[in-house]
C-alpha cells in the first residue's frame, strides 16, 4: 500500500505474511495471498497490530475464515474450506509451521472439527518480523528445521531418526535438534543416568513423542496445558532423581530464568533435581561457548561428541541434585 505522507510503497500486513511465509521455506503456492491470510488468522493479527502482538490461536478452518472477513474484508465462499485445508493448512504442519491441536484418529479427515494452531518455536519467530532480531531468529529456525521446499525438492523419504526409550523403538524427524535427543538417552542416560526412565520427550512436529503426565504428577511435577518441560525428562528411581534436561542446537540452555520456570512446577516435588544443559559439540556457532555466560550456576554440561565427560560449573560436589 501506498504512504501518502511519504509517497513510498509499503507492505501491509497480508504483503508481509507473505514474506514471512516465503522466508520460512514455503513454496510459491503456499505463500500465495490466501496462505497469507492463513498465518495472520492463525497468528491473530490484524492490520494495524505489531508483529509482535501475534499469538497462539486454536483455531477451525471456518474461524479462520471469519477472521479474514472481520478484519480484512476477505470473504471466501463456504466450499473454499477444502481448498485452504488442502492447500495451505496441510502444508504449514507439513513445514512444521503449525501444528493440529487433535489425536483423534478415527475422525474423518476433512472433518469441520478439526484445529489448528501456530508451532511454538515459529510464533517466536514470527514476533520478531520487522525487528533487528529477526534475521537471527529465522536462521536459527531454518537450522533446525527441514523446511518444506527442501522437503518438495528431495526425491526420497525423509529419513527418520530411530532412538529406543522405555525400551521401545520410536523414530524422531530429521534435524540436528532430535538427533541431539536421540544422543541424551541412548548415550547420557546410560552413562550418567543408568536405568533412567524417559518421563518425557518431544519432536520437532510432534511435542510430545512420550509424555507420561501420570508419573510426572506423581512425583509432585505439576503440568498444565501451558506448561514448557525441558526437552527430555529422565527419572530414576533407585535416586529418586529428575533430571531436567535441554538439548541445545540454537537456543535454550539451562539458565537461571528457565531454572525459576521449571521450579514453578515443583512445589509438591521431593525428588532430587539435576539440571543439565547438553550439546551437540564444543563449536562457537551453536554450540557450548556460545551459551556458557547463560548456563546458571551448580548446573551440568553434557557434550555429545565427548560423551564420556560431564562439566559442573561450581559448588562442593561434581553431580547431584542442586
Amino acid at each position: 500500500m501506498l504512504d501518502d505522507k511519504k509517497g513510498v510503497w509499503i507492505m501491509g500486513k497480508l504483503q508481509e505474511a507473505q514474506e514471512i511465509l516465503k522466508e520460512l521455506g514455503m513454496p510459491p503456492k503456499q505463500y500465495n495471498e490466501r496462505s497469507g491470510y492463513v498465518l495472520l488468522a492463525l497468528a491473530g493479527v490484524k492490520e494495524d497490530d505489531s508483529w509482535s502482538d501475534a499469538s497462539i490461536n486454536s483455531l477451525r478452518i471456518v474461524d479462520m475464515m471469519s477472521f479474514m472477513a472481520k478484519y480484512y474484508g476477505k470473504v471466501y465462499k463456504p466450499n473454499s474450506r477444502e481448498t485452504i485445508r488442502k492447500e495451505s493448512i496441510h502444508q504449514f504442519v507439513d513445514g512444521a509451521i503449525a501444528v493440529s491441536n487433535d489425536d483423534d484418529d478415527e475422525r474423518a479427515t476433512n472433518s469441520p472439527k478439526y484445529s489448528y494452531r501456530l508451532a511454538d518455536e515459529t510464533l517466536e519467530v514470527i514476533q520478531t518480523y520487522g525487528t533487528d532480531k529477526w534475521e537471527e531468529k529465522l536462521e536459527d529456525w531454518l537450522e533446525n528445521h527441514e523446511t518444506l521446499v527442501e522437503q518438495y525438492t528431495q526425491a526420497r523419504e525423509m529419513a527418520m531418526i530411530p532412538v529406543v526409550a522405555n525400551g521401545q523403538e520410536l523414530h524422531f524427524s530429521p534435524g540436528k535438534h532430535n538427533q541431539l535427543q536421540k544422543a541424551i538417552i541412548e548415550e547420557f542416560a546410560p552413562r550418567f543416568a543408568p536405568g533412567a526412565e524417559v518421563l518425557y520427550v518431544g519432536d520437532t512436529k510432534k511435542k510430545d513423542l512420550i509424555k507420561n503426565r501420570e508419573k510426572l504428577e506423581e512425583l509432585g511435577v505439576l503440568i498444565t496445558d501451558h506448561d514448557k518441560l525441558p526437552d527430555v525428562v529422565l527419572y530414576v528411581k533407585e535416586k529418586n532423581w529428575l533430571y531436567f534436561i535441554e538439548a541445545v542446537t540454537s537456543v535454550g540452555p539451562i539458565s537461571m530464568k528457565r531454572i525459576n520456570e521449571i521450579q514453578a512446577m515443583l512445589n509438591n516435588c521431593c525428588c532430587g533435581i539435576v539440571y543439565v544443559t547438553t550439546f551437540l559439540d564444543m563449536s562457537a556457532k551453536n554450540g557450548f561457548k556460545k551459551f556458557i555466560d547463560q548456563i546458571a550456576w551448580e548446573t551440568e554440561i553434557w557434550v555429545a561428541d565427548n560423551p564420556d565427560h560431564m562439566i559442573h560449573l561450581n559448588g562442593d560436589r561434581f553431580f547431584g541434585p542442586r
